[in-house]
């Protein structure tokens, strides 16, 4: 705990990080902590896994003060990534317990409404702040930092006049720190309007690039599930993300996989998010083996003990493809990223490792007994899992 110490932490929150399991800050935690604590603008390149809750929270709780109001705003991209922040947050302050609430869309606004009378600390996406700011039911003026978490998301989502609305109605006196993987020229335009001589700070992701192997395969289009089935029964793996680039298809897999006895669940955004909720306490009690998502509902989460993600679809967006293998192969642990490539998907994977710079070798296609698949909505869902009879221990993975 000296090294946190260090950086300015008081006990309360040291006492939280021990409990936690902290033992040694992030490169993004070491350089950006003491900066917040002096309440510089900061502008971190920093992707998911990071550490970087706790670069900003640490100084937010450290500085928020009871019945103040609302005196922090952290703005973030999808319901997914607010929730995990909520959380994060909340055990940070344990020994110092502040009200932190969370707001986004897709459940009810009254609840939201009574919590935010009091609340101190708020976590919530663009459009339902700007609801509620429309409503008048959240009140800014008290507000002393304002963070944008995942802002390149933001702005990829089509969030940008959203963000600079709430900006523009926070304290000009106040404290802005952006957090984003990629700059890109409409965030410089928010950083030169918006902030005050921001302090620029670059940490890299904790996956490790050693550890992590990228590999694809290219298969005729029918044949793709059929792959994707063979390679989850037959590899030695703990949990599996397989990226999808529609809601469509994310649901197409997830029951298939399911009529072939494989512990899967979905997650997307035509979801309720009751069901998304349910579906990440799932996934990370480890009580399902495989999350078929989208990028837009996977992104920012902070999800460990990943040691596979399938890249069923190849993303339209170079960036996507660096997002999603970041999911494995972080914190020393070893992880495996495959890519299954039919007709349609060349053109985006060719795209994937020209921006990305990045040679993938190709691996040759075993033999595989085709899979019948299903696009009838009935399906069923007592089928039990091969996998689930499988004991919970690390697998050595085949190289």
């Amino acid at each position: 705990m000296e090294e946190f110490k260090k950086l300015g932490i008081k006990r309360e929150i040291l006492e939280a990080l021990k409990e936690l399991g902290f033992e040694h800050p992030t490169e993004v935690q070491e350089k950006a902590i003491p900066e917040a604590f002096k309440g510089k603008d900061i502008i971190a390149g920093s992707a998911t896994g990071s550490g970087k809750t706790l670069a900003f929270g640490a100084s937010i709780i450290q500085n928020t003060e009871k019945r103040k109001g609302i005196q922090a705003l952290i703005l973030t991209p999808t319901r997914e990534l607010a929730n995990q922040i909520k959380k994060a947050m909340i055990s940070f302050a344990k020994v110092r317990p502040v009200k932190i609430i969370e707001v986004y869309g897709g459940v009810q606004i009254e609840p939201q409404i009574r919590r935010l009378k009091t609340a101190e600390i708020v976590i919530g996406t663009p459009g339902r702040v700007l609801d509620h700011m429309r409503r008048r039911t959240i009140d800014l003026t008290n507000v002393k930092t304002l963070v944008l978490d995942e802002a390149d998301r933001m702005l990829d989502m089509g969030f940008i006049d959203d963000v600079e609305k709430i900006m523009s109605n926070c304290p000009k006196n106040k404290q802005t720190m952006l957090f984003s993987a990629t700059i890109s020229g409409l965030l410089g335009h928010v950083i030169k309007k918006h902030m005050k001589d921001p302090v620029k700070i670059s940490a890299e992701s904790m996956v490790d690039p050693k550890k992590l192997k990228q590999i694809y395969y290219d298969v005729p289009d029918g044949l793709k599930f059929s792959l994707l089935v063979h390679l989850l029964e037959r590899e030695k793996s703990d949990l599996v993300m397989v990226f999808c680039n529609t809601q469509r298809n994310t649901d197409f897999i997830e029951k298939n996989l399911k009529l072939q006895g494989i512990q899967a669940l979905a997650l997307h955004g035509g979801y309720s998010q009751g069901k998304r909720n349910k579906t990440m306490e799932k996934f990370h009690a480890q009580n399902f083996h495989v999350l078929v998502c989208t990028d837009v509902a996977a992104r920012g989460l902070d999800i460990p003990a990943v040691s596979h993600v399938y890249n069923y679809d190849i993303p339209n967006d170079s960036k996507d493809y660096v997002h999603r293998i970041g999911r494995t192969a972080r914190a020393g642990k070893e992880g495996v990223a495959v890519n299954i490539l039919g007709a349609r998907d060349h053109d985006n994977f060719g795209r994937v490792l020209r921006d990305n710079d990045v040679e993938v070798p190709r691996e040759k296609a075993p033999f595989i007994k085709k899979v019948e698949v299903k696009r009838e909505e009935s399906y069923n869902r007592s089928h039990k899992s091969k996998f689930s009879k499988r004991p919970r221990k690390n697998y050595s993975r085949r190289r």
